[in-house]
């Protein structure tokens, strides 16, 4: 059985993992204008203080692995039910404190749907990397 610490260090670094790989989803997607051509203003900027928002973000809700649940399920399954997290949070309080609208409707119809999918990324990302390290 690995320490706390060590079980806390993986599941940080495995959500600033996915975290990295969420953001380059989010970022190539904006860059070739898929949310663009589906109507969604969710295209960002590349930027150093862009990029350590997300990284550190995720690594704060990668801690959500320490949660013992669903370890014997698949890696996407976790990661799914993982990122629903960051997703309600990014729908009903962050947009709205941003005055984005509830679930960020003012960005575009569809993005709440671009939010689970880039943060199913996140946590299929996440999980995996945390499977692979040990922390399970």
């Amino acid at each position: 059985m690995r320490s706390t610490l060590t079980r806390l260090s993986i599941c940080f670094a495995a959500g600033c993992v996915g975290g990295l790989v969420n953001s380059l989803a989010m970022w190539g997607a904006g860059a070739a204008q898929i949310t663009t051509r589906l109507g969604v203003r969710l295209a960002p900027t590349f930027t150093y203080d862009w990029l350590y928002r997300h990284v550190m973000w995720g690594g704060l809700w990668g801690l959500l692995l320490l949660l013992p649940l669903l370890r014997r399920r698949s890696i996407i399954v976790r990661g799914v039910v993982f990122s629903l997290a960051p997703t309600l949070a990014q729908l009903f309080y962050f947009f709205p404190q941003a005055q984005r609208g509830m679930l960020g409707l003012q960005l575009g119809q569809l993005t709440p749907l671009f939010v689970f999918l880039f943060n199913v990324v996140w946590g299929v990302t996440a999980a995996g990397w945390a499977r692979q390290a040990g922390a399970n």
